[in-house]
């Protein structure tokens, strides 16, 4: 069996336009191959060399094959169900800085480069106080960057057409704004001139950005089944869903030099991401915290199924469209749009998700990502929403650890799990231990952050909701629901 490279596949080459930082599955089933894209469908000749961000990762491998890689998407496109793939070739070769220091500065020395790309997974953005200019690498990200950019400026005696548009993809928020935070702070512990930081500052762009792609990554599962059906052999397959959406907080000439609009991606550029980020935690987000337990006392294990049960799913759409999007400053047609993308994406037939494996510090995930939709619907609505309601009953349920006799893995911090313990050791069929149960975890200002039994109605509303729960069980609940 042939091995995946430029020797043996055919594959195009590229001027190195783009430093990127991370080799991991998701940069290469989301930013490459929209790069790949741009290059196929707006004439954007960029290739991009990618650095290992940290001492142990793939670099080796990509470089055995060229930067090739072979991507499968997988997913619902345009109402079907689709699987296809091809091979990425805009990778043009990779470093491993812990061992090419000066290979990887070099790369600043290119008068063509125009973008640097990262995903260093949420810890990557940190400062790391015993990073030094001297170092060969710094440990951190921003530590690297720093040392990589200043050596730029000097490389180019401060030219401003020679600053970069740094686009991160770590999953924190104000991702651009935190990098270049600390690349300021390094620059003033590390007594860079003055000049440098005004450089840093004027002529380069730090976008804050937003990215959605599931990435299962590597499919370990099915190599043989994939190495047979291509005809050769990659190391590095990954696999990523259809959907995507890439939003870009920053100047208009970064839209004018990123042409991923013209490629026809789902690429957003603004210059206020909030809204953006507001709808994705709200629906997507917030419709996975709402279906869980709702889903899984039901009986159900899987995302997939929950959308596709005539009684959960109609339950699920009637949480997004008429409660959580009307809580959401967006034209209509936009928020069904996206509504809609988000239930083809749980309906993923190439996906199994676990109801349990999402139900991880659901407490938390509730306060952060539906109980924001239940104080805007009564803000806007004057009236309570009654299916967010219920899946907070249904919540409070879920944490008794029990379904329909057997234990229930429940996973969150000790002390949350201790609390709903305590509190459903006291609760028998009487209709006074379930409003003391509910009255104790809306008033728990830890889980909330505030005490929603000051809420007119809300108290009620979930003990009206959990005690059909425990009465008449979920799919009893549920029908009672919607007469």
């Amino acid at each position: 069996m042939k091995k995946l490279n430029r020797s043996t596949v055919p594959a195009n080459s590229y001027p190195e336009r783009i430093i990127q930082f991370g080799e991991g599955n998701f940069l290469r089933a989301f930013t490459d191959w929209m790069i790949q894209e741009m290059n196929k469908n707006a004439g954007f000749d960029t290739g991009v060399v990618v650095i290992q961000p940290i001492e142990q990762g793939l670099v080796k491998i990509l470089n055995d094959q060229d930067g090739l890689y072979t991507l499968y998407l997988n997913g619902i496109k345009n109402g079907l169900a689709v699987s296809e793939h091809e091979i990425i070739d805009c990778i043009q070769r990779a470093i491993n800085p812990y061992q090419e220091y000066s290979a990887f500065l070099a790369i600043a020395e290119n008068p063509d480069l125009r973008f640097v790309i990262s995903n260093t997974t949420e810890a990557g953005i940190a400062h790391h106080k015993a990073d030094k200019l001297a170092d060969s690498p710094q440990k951190s990200f921003p530590g690297k960057l720093t040392a990589f950019l200043y050596h730029r400026f000097q490389s180019f005696r401060g030219a401003s057409d020679k600053g970069l548009i740094i686009l991160p993809c770590e999953l924190i928020d104000r991702n651009g704004d935190n990098l270049k935070r600390i690349i300021l702070q390094y620059a003033a512990e590390w007594n860079l001139a003055g000049e440098f930081t005004n450089w840093i500052n004027k002529h380069n762009i730090f976008c804050n950005t937003l990215v959605d792609r599931i990435v299962p990554g590597y499919p370990k599962n099915k190599t043989d089944r994939i190495t047979k059906e291509l005809g050769y052999k990659d190391e590095l397959v990954v696999e990523g869903e259809q959907f995507h959406l890439w939003v870009i907080e920053g100047p208009k000439e970064v839209k004018e030099e990123f042409p991923a609009v013209q490629s026809g991606l789902n690429v957003v550029f603004t210059d206020n991401m909030e809204p953006y980020r507001t709808r994705k935690v709200r629906i997507l987000n917030g419709a996975h915290t709402s279906l869980v337990p709702v889903g899984y006392l039901y009986g159900i294990e899987k995302v997939r199924e929950s959308v596709e049960d005539p009684v959960v799913g109609e339950f699920l759409k009637n949480t997004i469209f008429n409660e959580i999007c009307t809580t959401l400053d967006f034209p209509e047609k936009e928020l069904i749009e996206f509504s809609n993308d988000v239930l083809d994406r749980f309906r993923n037939p190439y996906l199994e998700h676990e109801l349990l494996s999402i139900s991880l510090n659901s407490i938390s995930k509730y306060k952060t990502r539906v109980l924001p939709s239940v104080l805007e619907f009564i803000k806007r609505e004057k009236k309570l929403p009654e299916h967010l309601l219920f899946s907070l009953a249904a919540l409070i349920a879920f944490y008794k650890g029990d379904r329909d006799g057997d234990p229930i893995k429940l996973a969150d911090d000790p002390e949350v799990l201790d609390f709903f313990k305590t509190n459903w050791s006291e609760v028998n069929s009487s209709k006074e231990s379930v409003t003391l149960i509910v009255n104790s975890v809306l008033s728990n200002t830890n889980f909330w952050g505030q005490d929603l039994t000051k809420i007119e109605g809300v108290q009620d509303e979930v003990i009206s909701k959990l005690r059909s729960i425990l009465n008449k069980g979920m799919l009893g609940a549920i029908l009672n629901l919607r007469d």
